[in-house]
């Protein structure tokens, strides 16, 4: 039987939109009247794939590492919590191939932003800016994302040794 040195990983994150904070999305400020509540920036796109690379590795979940009970994780940006990610995976001899995210939001438009988001999460994952797709959709107005109460993101992360 032939091994493969890939794993593949998979990540979710939601949350409900909050009056008063910045939209941050794959580590870039989205002007948009609302942001989303959290303890971290709420940054649905990072949380997604560091769950997806963690998940690869087989090492939990970003609640096992970063619990939104310690305070030192407060309105912290979810890009130093992404490279502590990277340095875990690097620790443990992984690379990464590449990262699948698509946003799901009904407002606002997300593609004006892929290009800004992919050049930020480059660096951080150490991987080129082609390695990243982003894609976004709406959910025609169904469910919470729907009436514009929230925004969810998915990704899926290949990494290898």
């Amino acid at each position: 039987m032939k091994k493969f040195n890939i794993r593949v990983g998979h990540g979710v994150d939601a949350h409900a939109f909050s009056e008063g904070r910045a939209l941050v999305l794959g580590g870039i400020n989205i002007p948009f009247e609302k942001g989303l509540a959290g303890h971290s920036d709420a940054d649905v796109v990072i949380h997604a794939v560091m769950d997806a690379l963690l998940g690869a590795a087989g090492l939990g979940d970003i609640g096992k590492h970063f619990p939104n009970t310690n305070a030192q994780y407060k309105n912290i940006s979810s890009v130093l919590l992404l490279e502590n990610v990277v340095s875990m995976i690097q620790d443990r001899h992984y690379y990464i191939g590449n990262v699948d995210v698509t946003i799901i939001a009904q407002e606002p438009k997300i593609n004006p932003y892929v290009p800004a988001m992919q050049k930020t999460l480059a660096p951080v994952l150490k991987i080129p800016v082609d390695a990243i797709s982003i894609k976004a959709t709406t959910t025609e107005k169904m469910g919470f994302i729907g009436r514009e109460e929230g925004i969810a993101a998915f990704a899926t992360a290949l990494i290898g040794f």
